[in-house]
């Protein structure tokens, strides 16, 4: 029996056109740092806790993260410092906080003594809200 549809018969359709230009707008609370700026806000003092996204401009995970980083800015905007860092500008800052799947958090507590927490790959909004509240 043929099947009246089949993917590899069918051509492609554009369902919509994809986005053009930069992921990161002057008006979005997420901010593109470099790595420079980035260990200053570590070192610095601060008094809420700092999450740092390291992505690539390529990687879909990543896109789909950087909406969800922006929600929570928005929910946090007072409580949370929220920056990206892009590892393909920066390679070396990738390479020395070991960033081996994208995207890559650290969520870094005000108090020194705390040990960052690392997390990988695309998680849910409801876990980043977690770890923000109970972990640092």
């Amino acid at each position: 029996m043929e099947r009246p549809y089949a993917p590899s018969t069918q051509p492609w359709r554009l369902l919509s056109k994809p986005p053009r230009g930069k992921f990161l707008q002057d008006d979005y609370l997420v901010k593109k740092m470099s790595a420079e700026e980035v260990q200053d806000l570590v070192r610095g003092k601060r008094d809420v806790p700092l999450v740092i996204d390291c992505y690539a401009t390529w990687c879909g995970p990543c896109i789909l993260m950087a909406q969800e980083l922006e929600m929570l800015a928005v929910e946090c905007e007072k409580n949370a410092i929220i920056v990206k860092v892009d590892t393909d500008d920066e390679n070396e800052f990738a390479r020395d906080m070991q960033v081996r799947g994208l995207p890559t958090l650290y969520f870094v507590s005000p108090d020194p003594k705390k040990e960052a927490i690392r997390t990988e790959g695309l998680i849910p909004l409801q876990m980043m809200r977690d770890i923000l509240d109970n972990d640092m």
